[in-house]
C-alpha cells in the first residue's frame, strides 16, 4: 500500500514539528511545503528533512492529505482558496487549531474533502525538544469519521494519545487548557510578584513558591482538586481572607481584583471538600 502523500499550509511550529515526524516515521510521504517567503518555507524544509518549498497555491500538487498549520484566523480564508483552486474529491484535510472545530474547513468539504481537527495539547515554543520528545502527547480530536480513520493511525504512529472531544463545545475545550496553562501562569506570577512587595528578591521568591506550587499541583492529579484544596477558604477563615484581599487591593487594585475573583469559585470547591451540597 502507497503511503499517503501530505501537503503542509504554513510552517509554523506546529507545522514544522508534525512534518518532521510524519516524514520521518513514514505515517505520510512529505510532499509541497507553502509559505508566505521562501526563506520560511526552505528553513521549513530543512528543519521537518523532506518537502519541497513553495511559496504560491497554485504550486501546490494534488495530495491524499492536507494540513493547515497555519493562525486561526486563516484556517476558513485558506481552506476555501483550496477549495477552489485544488480537487479536494477525496482528500482529508485538517487543522491543528485548539480553538476552532472541524467546521472551519467546510469550503473543503463543500469541495469533496473528508476534515477533521487534531489539536495537540503541549506548548510548541521550543520545536527541537517537542520533536524529540512527543511521544505521549494527548490530541484532541473531532471530525469526519473517515478522515480520523486514517489521521488516528498516522497520529498513533509519531506517538500521540488522542481523545475524542465534542466538536460543538470546542471553544469550551480550549478554555481548559488556557486555564491549566495560561491562567495558571497569570496566578504564579501574582504569587511572585506579591512576595516582591513583601520584599523578598524575585530569585527567592521563585524558590520559595516553587515547591508550595510544585506540592499542590502534584497533589491536585493525584487527589483531585477538592481534596488538594487547602488554605484559609477550605479552613473557613474569611477574616483572613478578607483582610489578605483588602491589602491587595491597596497595594495592586488588579492583582486585589484577581483575589477577590478566585474567592467565590475556591469557596465552591471548599463545599465539594466537606461535602456540602
Amino acid at each position: 500500500m502507497l503511503t499517503p502523500t501530505l501537503n503542509l499550509v504554513g510552517a509554523g511550529h506546529v507545522g514544522r514539528v508534525l512534518g518532521r515526524l510524519f516524514a520521518a516515521s513514514g505515517a505520510f510521504a512529505l510532499q509541497d511545503v507553502l509559505t508566505r517567503s521562501p526563506a520560511s518555507a526552505q528553513a521549513a524544509v530543512a528543519f521537518i528533512g523532506a518537502g519541497h518549498a513553495c511559496t504560491d497555491v497554485a504550486q501546490l500538487r494534488p495530495a491524499q492529505v492536507w494540513l493547515l498549520a497555519v493562525s486561526d484566523d486563516q484556517i476558513e480564508p485558506v481552506a476555501a482558496q483550496l477549495a477552489q483552486t485544488h480537487d479536494l474529491t477525496g482528500a482529508v484535510m485538517f487543522h491543528c487549531s485548539g480553538a476552532k472545530a472541524s467546521t472551519a474547513l467546510q469550503a473543503a468539504r463543500a469541495g469533496g474533502a473528508l476534515v477533521a481537527s487534531v489539536h495537540p495539547i503541549r506548548s510548541f515554543a521550543d520545536p527541537q525538544q517537542v520533536a524529540r520528545e512527543f511521544a505521549g502527547t494527548f490530541c484532541g480530536i473531532e471530525g469526519d469519521a473517515a478522515a480520523l480513520a486514517l489521521l488516528g493511525p498516522a497520529f498513533e504512529t509519531i506517538g500521540a494519545r488522542l481523545v475524542p472531544i465534542d466538536g460543538a463545545a470546542k471553544t469550551v475545550y480550549h478554555a481548559a487548557a488556557v486555564f491549566a496553562s495560561n491562567y495558571l501562569t497569570t496566578v504564579l506570577d501574582a504569587a511572585l510578584r506579591a512576595y516582591q512587595a513583601a520584599g523578598i528578591p524575585e530569585a527567592v521568591a521563585r524558590e520559595l513558591a516553587q515547591p508550595l506550587a510544585t506540592e499542590t499541583l502534584a497533589n491536585v492529579f493525584r487527589l483531585g482538586p477538592a481534596a488538594a484544596l487547602s488554605g484559609p477558604i477550605a479552613r473557613g477563615d474569611l477574616a483572613t481572607v478578607a483582610r489578605q484581599e483588602q491589602a491587595l487591593l491597596d497595594w495592586d487594585e488588579a492583582t486585589g481584583r484577581l483575589y477577590g475573583a478566585l474567592v467565590p469559585p475556591t469557596t465552591d470547591l471548599a463545599r465539594r471538600k466537606h461535602g456540602a451540597t
